[in-house]
């Protein structure tokens, strides 16, 4: 008979498992401790073209993230070694399912229904979007077999840390770019911590995705590295073309790119390889909306950006407001 267990937290399983639990705990949020409706003047203020752009990064990153809480993560916990990074994949599972909602939280504020739903129909239909989407989702589904491979489960590992390294910063280029030039910053409160959240992620599955990896023969892990270079060249010819549909009417094309690029060689560095891609100047404008005072991009980021939850409310009442009788006191 199956012999279940029960995880025990009193014996760390490794040297960084029980930090990346209390960093994921730190960074807990939720969409509804943030107020993106006062990005609605400011979405109105921007050209058609913008909304229509921002509309499309958002719609295309809800998707990715639904992606990720129903399908990566479920199938990444069941083939992972280690009761605590079960526990932390586990958490970071229901992160996602945070980050999908929390766009709609945003377009529920600044847009119409009508709106919303052409948004989802597009993020349906878009040739490029559902391709980078159907290529993660093809090596996690590799995990449904009878007899998974330890190869298997490394390139599902590494499908991840393409996707929430790299192919979700297309997306995310767009609302630091606004939020650096003073619009929809209250939104991008919001996209931040999701960032914040794909960082820790990134790195954390990245280990295990190395220690995995490192057990292989020399030749085992050549032909594995050169099976990922030729995944993610795949990944990034789309990733450009998508970038295309959904920048090109707004002249940032080209940055974007730059962008992906810098994300790309940052997936291949949380996977412990050397970074493939030249890269020129990213702009500082998206850099430094992940740099600020209060924003770390890293995951030792911290909890909040410009909001700190409220941990203790008193209620005012009508004397609170009698001046008059605050200055007899005085006297």
């Amino acid at each position: 008979m199956k012999q279940f267990k029960a995880v025990n937290w009193n014996t760390p399983e490794n040297d960084y498992v029980e930090m990346f639990w209390e960093q994921n705990l730190k960074q807990f949020w939720i969409d509804t401790e943030y107020i993106p409706s006062k990005d609605i003047d400011s979405w109105k203020s921007l050209s058609p073209e913008m909304r229509e752009a921002y509309k499309k990064a958002l719609g295309g990153l809800t998707l990715l993230d639904t992606l990720q809480s129903h399908t990566g993560m479920p199938k990444l916990i069941d083939h992972i070694d280690g009761l605590q990074n079960r526990s932390v994949l586990s958490y970071m599972c229901m992160m996602e399912a945070i980050h999908a909602k929390s766009y709609s939280t945003i377009f529920t504020t600044v847009t119409t229904s009508a709106e919303i739903d052409a948004v989802f129909e597009w993020a349906a239909s878009n040739e490029q979007l559902q391709f980078k989407a159907k290529t993660i989702d093809a090596r996690y589904r590799k995990l449904d077999k009878e007899n998974v491979s330890k190869e298997d489960i490394y390139v599902a590992l590494a499908a991840s840390v393409f996707l929430e390294t790299f192919l979700f910063y297309s997306g995310f280029f767009l609302p630091l770019w606004l939020a650096g030039q003073g619009q929809m910053v209250a939104s991008c409160d919001i996209i931040k911590k999701i960032i914040a959240d794909e960082s820790i992620h990134g790195v954390f599955v990245g280990l295990l995705a190395q220690e995995i990896f490192d057990t292989f023969s020399d030749k085992k892990k050549e032909s594995l590295q050169t099976g990922l270079y030729a995944l993610m060249d795949v990944l990034y010819e789309n990733e450009l073309k998508y970038t295309d549909h959904v920048y090109s009417d707004i002249g940032l094309g080209a940055e974007v790119k730059e962008y992906i690029r810098y994300n790309g060689n940052k997936a291949l560095m949380n996977l412990g390889f050397e970074p493939r891609y030249e890269v020129g100047e990213v702009n500082p404008i998206v850099l430094n909306g992940l740099n600020v005072e209060t924003t770390q991009h890293d995951f030792f980021s911290k909890k909040s950006t410009n909001y700190e939850k409220t941990l203790e409310v008193v209620h005012l009442h009508h004397d609170d407001f009698n001046l008059e009788k605050e200055l007899q006191l005085d006297i």
